[in-house]
């Protein structure tokens, strides 16, 4: 985890303060989306602003009511600018103790340790699921909640990486 502070991932901290807000009202407004896209992909998240504020806002309340997980990722990915690694963070906002951020490097990881046979540069809500399993087993065998264990596998990528990201 202490290697993951200076990585070029997202910030724990302001993700949290979002997931508040959004557990505050049940649902994220246009300028928080993007907030919270902005951390999790600096090169996308511009994308967001591209959704009606009422779009958005109706979507995330929608979602947020839901407890599938699938249907959650599919609805959080409808909106512009929402991948399946945005939508993670989404759901990682709003309980770290349940869920992690995905994305090419956690992939990687977890593909370098052995859970995947081949690497991966896109995600469907169904990547999400194979992820999110391991990484709560591996939270369950540690002292680290999923959120934790999907930064320490950022980390990771980071430190035994040779050669460029994609």
């Amino acid at each position: 985890m202490a290697k993951y502070q200076s990585t070029t991932g997202l910030y724990p901290a302001a993700l949290l303060e979002i997931g508040s807000q959004y557990h505050e009202k049940g649902y994220l407004t246009k300028e928080e989306l993007y907030e919270l896209a902005h951390l999790n992909s600096t090169r996308s998240s511009y994308h967001v602003k591209k959704n009606p504020a009422q779009r958005v806002e109706r979507v995330t309340e929608a979602a947020y009511q839901l407890k599938d997980e699938f249907c959650q990722l599919a609805l959080y990915s409808s909106l512009s600018g929402i991948g399946i690694p945005t939508a993670s963070a989404i759901l990682t906002a709003l309980d770290k103790n349940k869920h992690c951020v995905i994305d090419t490097r956690v992939w990687a990881a977890l593909f370098r340790l052995g859970y995947f046979e081949q690497e991966k540069e896109s995600f469907k809500a169904d990547d999400y699921l194979r992820i999110i399993a391991i990484v709560r087993k591996l939270a369950a065998e540690s002292d680290y909640n999923p959120a934790e264990v999907g930064y320490a596998l950022f980390a990771y990528d980071v430190v035994h990486r040779t050669g460029n990201l994609h």
